[in-house]
Order: structure tokens, then sequence, then C-alpha cells
């Protein structure tokens, strides 16, 4: 075994000095189409390696067509302009110097072609390769434009070019998720992320049109990545991070100025959301909605319409539609209505056996949080709370009775619900309407909490225990129910399994401790019988 294992160390030392030794030999082929123009041809092998088979031969290319390619731009020996064709340049009357330039620019862009196609290149390590090349090409074109500037501002950055990454990056059959995570470090600067998101919106909008908006979900995906990895800054005065410095007017750019980095922004996400989205997508833009996007919006308003198509898909997704409708009724005097109406009817028992059961809890205690709410809006809650607790499993129970006793706290003249006087002529039938979609007319009021009553009789001692608390004035304090949000079955019965003993029970008689231990009269030393 020994001589395999020798042979085994002396390949890789031997692949790993191939390597070393081709690199060397493409840093020497690169320095000699820098230092004379005689080895401008050595450019075709590059380009040839560049689009090898082997893995290690292709990002030793890109490695050695971004040094020289850039060092190129610092040079300015990139034709400047529209550029002519290869065929009209060696006919027309073109110097030698600008043959060269030309000569170089097309080559540069069959380069650019080449690292594009390498996006989708099955080796993640090719693509992050070539995508960062790509960007250094970006930067190098900003700093040395290669377009003729033709607008009054001078402006230079290159906005072909990030718009030809993004449309790459949102591919329609590939996952590019690890790939977008690796841009992230670029849409941190504020010109690449303004251009960015103006490219995001046309690709999305183009590529949909396209498919007449049917649904399209590794591109949705891949959108949704690239553009829930976007943060804007609070201030304008954040906004020093630029991968092109303007010589001129900085302050008036557009890519400068927050007020305009906010609505791309807005425009972005709009135009994304106009269209049909998978299920699964709703609830994961719906979760980042009040933290990542409203936050940056110039008129966050302008997401009702999203938001309720989004509360119209039904389960966890329209409880979290409704978060962002109180945001924006809270925090942008959104006149919305029917929002405590749409709560209401989402109070089903299916509340209590799914996987968001607590984070629906959590919501709902905010949305009721106000004491200002009407009295009737109150009661109808928690009167539709106790009627669905009565075939709610235990650990729903534990979290439903306090967030009753809290709404009653919060609001005194709820606690007609619990001291409903009666007369022996008064018929038992519950006027409460369970069916009833406007809490206005379900008559709650009228009615009383008789189901915690009978709560009283629940298998479960915590539970009936809980339910007892009605017997008693309650406290003004509230509850706080955060500790049991999150109690599931199999927890609560771990924690019934693991109870200790905690009061010693009093007996009539002195336990024996040396019962085993001999001695004539030990019986009569330890029972002592009253």
């Amino acid at each position: 075994m020994a001589p395999a294992k020798k042979r085994n160390v002396s390949s890789l030392k031997s692949t790993e000095q191939c390597v070393k030794t081709a690199k060397i030999q493409l840093d020497g082929k690169v320095e000699q189409i820098l230092e004379s123009r005689k080895h401008a041809n050595d450019v075709f092998d590059l380009l040839e390696l560049l689009q090898s088979e082997k893995e290690k031969d292709v990002i030793s290319a890109v490695g050695s067509c971004s040094k020289l390619f850039c060092t190129l731009l610092e040079r300015k020996a990139l034709f400047k302009g529209k550029l002519p064709g290869e065929e009209e340049t060696l006919s027309g009357g073109y110097s030698p110097e600008k043959k060269y330039g030309i000569f170089m620019r097309h080559r540069y862009n069959s380069c650019v072609e080449i690292l594009l196609e390498l996006l989708s290149h099955e080796a993640h390590s090719v693509k992050e390769t070539a995508l960062c090349c790509l960007m250094k090409f970006a930067a190098g074109e900003g700093e040395h434009p290669l377009e003729d500037l033709d607008w009054s501002e001078h402006y230079t950055f290159p906005r072909e070019l990030i718009q030809t990454v993004i449309d790459r990056l949102l591919s329609k059959t590939a996952d590019n998720s690890l790939l977008i995570s690796r841009f992230q470090e670029f849409i941190e600067m504020e010109d690449v992320r303004y251009y960015a998101m103006s490219s995001i919106r046309d690709c999305v909008g183009k590529v949909m049109d396209k498919n007449k908006g049917a649904l399209m979900p590794v591109f949705q995906n891949n959108a949704f990545t690239l553009m829930s990895n976007i943060s804007i800054p609070s201030q304008e005065s954040e906004l020093t991070n630029f991968m092109v410095k303007q010589e001129a007017k900085h302050e008036d750019w557009k890519a400068a100025k927050l007020n305009e980095q906010k609505r791309v922004f807005e425009r972005m996400w709009l135009g994304f959301l106009k269209y049909k989205l998978p299920s699964s997508m709703y609830k994961n833009i719906l979760v980042i909605l009040h933290d990542s996007i409203l936050p940056h919006m110039s008129k966050p308003t302008l997401m009702i319409d999203f938001l309720t198509a989004a509360y119209d898909v039904g389960g966890a997704i329209s409880l979290l539609a409704l978060n962002g409708l109180f945001v924006l009724i809270h925090q942008h005097n959104l006149d919305y209505p029917d929002f405590y109406k749409k709560l209401y009817n989402l109070l089903e028992p299916s509340i209590f056996h799914v996987k968001y059961r607590a984070r629906f809890f959590y919501l709902i205690n905010l949305f009721l949080s106000s004491s200002h709410l009407p009295v009737y809006l109150v009661a109808a809650f928690a009167k539709r709370l106790a009627r669905l607790a009565l075939t709610a499993p235990p650990a729903a129970l534990l979290i439903v009775l306090p967030f009753i006793y809290n709404l009653i706290r919060r609001h005194p003249s709820c606690r007609v619900l619990i001291h409903k006087p009666n007369t022996e002529d008064e018929t038992p039938e519950d006027p409460y309407l369970m069916d009833e979609e406007d809490p206005a007319q379900s008559c709650a009021l009228e009615s009383s909490l008789w189901e915690i009553k009978t709560l009283q009789q629940h298998y479960h001692p915590d539970v009936a225990k809980a339910a007892l608390m009605i017997n008693t004035p309650l406290t003004g304090k509230e509850e706080d129910i955060s500790d049991v949000l999150e109690l599931t079955t199999f927890e609560l019965m771990e924690r019934d399994l693991k109870q200790t003993q905690t009061k010693t029970v009093p007996l009539e008689f002195e336990t024996a401790s040396q019962l085993l231990q001999g001695g004539g009269d030990v019986l009569g030393q330890h029972f002592c019988l009253n």
C-alpha cells in the first residue's frame, strides 16, 4: 500500500506544478501583449482557453483576461465611440493606433460575451470568477468610458453592461440564488444598486409580458432573491460608496440622491408585484414587507393592491397581508375600513392546528392592542375565540384563555360578557351568530362567555385552572402570553410528565425510615395512630 500512496502524492504535486506552470505562461503571454502590439494576436489564445472544458483552465484564463483588458481600459487603448466592423477597419484610412484600438475593442467585446455565457456554467467557482471579472470591467468602463458622452450631465456609468449581467442573473431555467448572493457585495455600492434596480424592473417587465403574465417560478424566485438583498440607506449622507466617481456635479447625479433611489426601488417592487406570483412567494414577501420594503418606498400606500390580492390567497398569507395593511393604517394613515372585518373572518378552527399559530396570535394581539376600539368589536373577537376554544387542543387553550382575559382587561365594558344577569324566564339559547361575517351584526354583546365556564370541566388540569380565573375579579395587569405562544402539545405533555412533587402530603402517621434494618420495636416507634 505504501508505494501507491507515494504515487498519489507525486501525482498531486505534479498537477499543482502544471497549474502553476500554466499560470506563469498565461501571465507571461499577457505581459507580452501589453508590451508590444506585435503580440496582439496572442489574445486569441486567451479567448480560446476561456472556453476550455477544464474548470481550472477557465478560471486561469478569466484572471488573465481581467488583467489584460483592465490594463487596456486604464491606458485608454481600446477604441472609444461607435465601433466599426473589422472589415471596414482594413479598408478604411485608420492609423495603426486606431486599428489596434478597434481590434482589441472587438476582442474585449468577445471576452465580455464569453464571460456572460460563463455565468451559466455548471461550476459555481467559474460563475463566481466570471461575475467578478465582469464587475471589474464595469468599474473600468465607468472610469474610462468606451462610448462618447452625448448628454449634458456627462455622468458616466456602464449601464448596458450592468443590464446584461442582471439579465443573466435572472435566469429562466437555473436557480442562481448562490451567485446572486455573491452579487450582493456589488449592489451595496450606491450607483450599482441604482442602475441594477432599474435593470431588474426592465427585465421583469420584458420577460413577464412576453410570457403573458403566466407563472415563471424559477425566474421569479431569482428576481425575488436579488430584490430582497437590496436595502437603501435611511439618510442621504450615507450615500458615499460609489463604484464610479463622477468628475463634476456629483451631488446632482440621480444615483447620489436618496429620493431617486427610493423612487427606483418603489418602481422595481411595484413592477414585480403586479404579476401573479407563486403562492409560496407571497409569504416570503409579506414576511419582509414591513421591515425591508415599506420603509424604503416613497409612497408605501401604493402597496395596497398587492396586499388586497395577497389577502385573497387565504391561510397564513391572509394574516401576513393584514399585517402589511396594519402598518399602512398606523404609520401611513391609510383608510381601510374593512380591516377588522377581514381579521375577524380569519378566526377559524384551523388557526389552532397550523405551524404559524404563534405568529397569528402575536399579530392579532398587536392588532387589538388599542384601547380605543369599539366595544362591540372587541366583544365579537372575545366571543368568537371562546366559541372556537370548545374544540381547541390544550396547548392552544393556554394561549386563548389569557388572550380573552387581556381583551376584557383593556375594555372593561366587555365585562358584561362575564356578569350577564339572567332571569328564570330567559331562554337558554345563545343569541351570538357564529356564521355572521360582520362583527357588528354578530350580537356578541347580547351573549356571554359560557364557553369558558364549560372549559372549567376540561380534562387537562392546566386548562381547567386557567378557565377558573373567570370566576374571580380580573386584575388590571395584563398577562404576558409570549411564553406560551410557542407551546406545543408535545412540550405540554413533557412538562406534565416531568412535574415534581412540590408540596408535602400530610399523613396520619410518621413514615418508616428503618423498617428493614432490624430492631424489635421499629413498628411501634414509627406508627402513631390517632
